[in-house]
């Protein structure tokens, strides 16, 4: 088959795709768009930090081990300073990125968020606040009293330009009924990304796999972020990792459609299938290193970051810790060559 960068496929022929075609050809198409996409050898990642304000939330998600419900004497909100004071100490360790991120908390008021913007700003200039998820936005507007576009004009006013794709989880409605009935109501993820693009920022999408959903589920997803991009182009990256289920409510075994060659699957699938997506992100962090290293062959032209701090896997027993040292190991062990990126992908440094 002949892989052009405009090759389109429609839902139905993605699922039989997805469903049936051999992972070694999937590999095989996926490779070729890379290649396309991103010329060349060159696998890039951002040296970031992952840090939570709160763990306070009203969502109550099954497959959530991380929050705590208000009240709780194991909850914990941190001040403006006390942020300022984690971010700091990972600027030491060269972090260009700060993936904040908290549960939805029912009585932060609008200023919180936009201090925790403008004092990351004025305190480190050089590093970008890539904060809140979309559940996170559209609680700030419900207890707020603000609308989506009030709330997002007020961060971008603060100073910020991106936000992460956390909270989409699986974007079919049945699926969110299931595992987050409390979230993403009214299809509030893909509204909060498409007037974020709108505002101006740039963002990425992501997806859990691996919960209860189905290869439909998947491609109800795909299609889903695949047609807000060609409407917004406000995508940099796809990245999807797999549910965690120590510690949860949700605790089973992973779908039967979902075995240990799902990830990659899902990565050269996506990569054949979402292409208006110009990166696509494999990782060390939530699959494992040598999953990780294995990923970069399946279309991947990116490694995600380097997440010195993480506490959300880590709530289900999943730690897994690196170093940029490593990062650019692991990055050669797949033979390619890494190179350091900033959060909209410009290369800071090949190494």
């Amino acid at each position: 088959m002949k892989i052009t960068e405009t090759t389109r496929y429609s839902f139905e022929d993605g699922l039989d795709m997805f469903v049936n075609a051999p992972l070694e050809e999937l590999q095989a198409m996926a490779d070729g768009i890379r290649q396309i996409k991103n010329p060349g050898n060159r696998i890039t990642f951002v040296i970031d930090t992952n840090p939570n304000y709160t763990n306070v939330c009203t969502a109550d998600c099954l497959f959530c081990a991380f929050y705590r419900k208000p009240g709780s004497s194991e909850g914990y909100t941190l001040s403006v300073d006390e942020v300022m004071n984690i971010i700091g100490k990972n600027k030491e360790l060269g972090v260009t990125t700060v993936l904040l991120q908290g549960g939805l908390h029912p009585d932060l008021d609008m200023e919180f968020y936009t201090s925790l913007v403008r004092e990351t700003i004025k305190r480190f200039p050089g590093i970008n606040p890539h904060f809140f998820s979309a559940p996170e936005i559209y609680n700030m507007a419900e207890v707020n009293d603000l609308s989506l576009e009030d709330v997002l004009q007020a961060l971008w006013d603060a100073g910020q330009r991106t936000l992460p794709g956390g909270g989409a989880e699986i974007l079919s409605e049945k699926i969110r009924k299931k595992i987050s009935p409390k979230k993403n109501k009214d299809n509030l993820w893909m509204r909060v990304h498409e007037t974020a693009h709108k505002v101006g920022f740039k963002s990425t999408a992501t997806m859990m796999y691996g919960s209860v959903e189905t290869p439909e589920d998947i491609l109800i997803h795909l299609l889903a972020i695949r047609e807000l991009q060609d409407i917004t182009n406000g995508f940099t990256a796809f990245i999807p990792w797999s549910y965690k289920k120590t510690n949860t409510p949700l605790e089973k075994k992973m779908p039967e459609w979902a075995g240990e060659t799902a990830y990659y699957r899902i990565l050269a699938f996506a990569r054949i299938f979402l292409d208006n997506f110009d990166h696509i992100q494999g990782t060390w962090f939530s699959e494992g290193k040598d999953v990780g290293i294995q990923s970069l062959a399946y279309g991947v032209d990116d490694f995600g970051g380097t997440l010195f701090d993480e506490n959300v896997h880590a709530a289900t027993t999943h730690i897994n810790k690196t170093t940029i040292d490593e990062i650019c190991d692991m990055i050669r062990e797949g033979n390619y060559i890494p190179a350091q990126r900033d959060t909209l992908y410009n290369i800071i440094e090949s190494y």
